[in-house]
């Protein structure tokens, strides 16, 4: 795909060049994140302020609230929903079976499942067994959602109905000692799910189980993949889409008072209300892209979502803190009669620079890492 590609909104293959970007984007504020960008912007923002509250709003919520960075990991398990009928209808077009695209959607799982592992390792510098990664928890959204992505559109959404009603329940009905409070910080059924799997608790409020309730996210990703790929005209698919986040919005919201919004256990409040987000995301950028056909400004972020697992991996194996390490004799010495704060912030600025470099060098010589 060229610069060009993405101007005219021409689609080979039927490629959604707005999920390209959606990708992309999502992609970018992740690793913006590994660059400490986020943090830095915090400390110098000062309190109270309009960029001090903007600054809090690429940080997650303590607990009950909803911030835009609570949103990145349901827009990334929606986005390779959304892919699935693409990347699985062009294999069953060319004649491969079932059976051929059930062992490729195990292999897969299983490569996610031991990276989510795996990452878990290299920090503490030993084996562990930790299952709170976004890939892990990726391996079981991502293959229930292939399961079920041949039944009627109908059922595939009831079922996500119905694994959002089951979470509700087992968190309000479990009644172990010690993990009776449903929403409580590691007093609930999430916690108790941990300390049997793990034998321990992530000291953040993350549960393993989130896999599970957020498996709706892929599987309305597949949904409105689905939508996308039909023969409805673009006002007919962008109708659906929007309709069906207002809808996820309001419901989601309007629950916050009886079952509250926690990103941090992903309660159903909050995967309906950031479902919501995700199709109001994807339909506005489809509009945008696809539909009027003015994207050509978005390909610098469409380059970062062409190499999404690899520019993952690179950053949380120390690839960021590679780059800072280059450039911090440089950033440090020619801005050292700047505030501390200053310096840091375009040294992060610089190393999110420097990612983006990255991938848009592996985008010139063709090299796509996927599995």
């Amino acid at each position: 795909m060229t610069e060009t590609d993405v101007a005219s909104g021409s689609i080979e293959n039927e490629r959604l060049l707005s999920l390209d970007v959606f990708r992309g984007i999502t992609m970018f504020l992740l690793i913006g994140e590994t660059t400490l960008f986020y943090d830095h912007w915090l400390e110098i923002s000062g309190e109270g302020g309009v960029l001090h509250a903007l600054a809090l709003q690429f940080h997650h919520h303590p607990w009950n609230g909803l911030r835009f960075w609570d949103l990145i990991q349901p827009f990334f398990m929606f986005i390779v929903g959304v892919s699935m009928p693409f990347s699985f209808g062009a294999r069953w077009a060319k004649g491969h079976t079932w059976k051929k695209t059930l062992k490729h959607a195990l292999i897969r799982s299983a490569i996610l499942l031991f990276l989510g592992w795996a990452l878990y390792c290299i920090g503490p510098g030993k084996i562990t067994f930790e299952l709170w990664n976004v890939l892990a928890q990726l391996s079981f959204t991502y293959l229930l959602a292939f399961l079920i992505m041949r039944k009627d559109l109908k059922i595939q959404f009831a079922i996500s109905l119905g694994i959002l009603l089951l979470t509700e329940l087992l968190f309000r009905t479990w009644s172990m000692a010690g993990y009776d409070q449903a929403f409580v910080p590691d007093k609930n059924f999430g916690a108790w799910v941990d300390m049997l799997l793990m034998g321990k608790l992530s000291g953040g409020h993350w549960l393993a189980f989130n896999a599970v309730p957020s498996s709706a996210h892929t599987i309305w990703g597949v949904l409105a993949g689905i939508i996308l790929k039909s023969e409805r005209d673009w006002m007919g698919k962008l109708k659906i889409l929007v309709i069906a986040g207002l809808v996820m919005l309001v419901v989601g919201y309007g629950l916050n008072p009886i079952t509250p919004i926690i990103k941090r256990i992903c309660t159903s409040s909050f995967i309906l209300a950031s479902g919501g987000w995700s199709l109001l995301t994807l339909a506005f950028l489809y509009w945008l892209i696809d539909v009027r056909k003015t994207g050509s400004w978005l390909f610098f972020f469409a380059i970062v979502g062409m190499n999404p697992l690899f520019i993952y991996l690179f950053t949380l194996t120390g690839g960021s803190e590679w780059f800072q390490q280059i450039i911090h004799p440089f950033v440090h010495g020619i801005l050292a009669f700047t505030p501390r704060g200053f310096i840091l912030t375009i040294e992060s600025f610089t190393i999110w620079g420097m990612l983006w470099a990255l991938t848009y060098w592996l985008y010139r010589q063709k090299i796509f890492i996927r599995i």
